[in-house]
């Protein structure tokens, strides 16, 4: 006698090893695109914390890097912009830049914004780039904004100044110094309080306090 021949597969058992198996297919591409997402995620928000820390290091470097000159303001908040003097570069003869600080809007998105002139070698480039700062925090022309760097989102921001053992609004009475006193540089404060509400959605939101204290305070400690 002749073996009975094999029995095959059925149209029915073929059809579900198939759903099965596209079912197994969807499950991993699933899981597979969860892990893409959360790595990139994960890339993002590393990036957004180390912008913000480069962020803080630049303003505390551009407040260490403070200039006097005759005649000549260091440091001025009006409200809109924290505009500041400061030595140029290490390269020998570079001379000195304005640095201005702001939040405006871009692209519908409040940004904080770091802007920089060249370096300055005259008291008439000085004065100018002095200005220039000032209306860029205000309505930057095309050029002006080429020499701007965002650095994160920013909903609002304030700033304080310490003197005569206490913080106060820079714009205000308490802000100003005492009549009759005697300072080395008036308009530099013993210490500045940058206070940042950064906008929701980033790694790190919310409300962000950094003080700068004057290297020269406390015996240059």
């Amino acid at each position: 006698m002749k073996p009975a021949a094999g029995r095959g597969f059925t149209l029915i058992e073929l059809l579900v090893a198939i759903s099965l198996m596209a079912l197994m297919a969807a499950l991993s591409w699933r899981g597979l695109d969860g892990m893409t997402r959360a790595q990139t995620q994960m890339r993002q928000h590393a990036d957004e914390v180390l912008t913000l820390q480069a962020g803080l290091a630049q303003w505390g470097a551009d407040l260490d890097a403070l200039a006097q000159q005759p005649n000549t303001p260091s440091l001025d908040w009006d409200g809109r912009a924290l505009r500041l003097l400061r030595r140029g570069r290490a390269t020998p003869g570079e001379g000195l830049q304005v640095v201005a600080w702001s939040r405006r809007s871009v692209d519908g998105t409040g940004q904080w914004l770091r802007w920089q002139s060249p370096a300055l070698t005259t008291r008439t480039e000085l004065q100018q780039a002095w200005q220039q700062a000032a209306l860029w925090a205000q309505n930057p022309s095309a050029q002006d904004r080429q020499r701007e760097v965002r650095i994160v989102p920013l909903d609002q921001w304030q700033i304080f100044y310490y003197r005569r053992d206490a913080w106060s609004n820079p714009l205000s009475s308490a802000g100003a110094a005492a009549e009759g006193a005697v300072a080395a540089d008036p308009s530099i404060p013993d210490g500045v309080r940058l206070v940042l509400t950064l906008s929701a959605g980033q790694a790190i939101s919310g409300t962000l306090t950094r003080d700068w204290v004057r290297p020269t305070v406390g015996g240059g400690k």
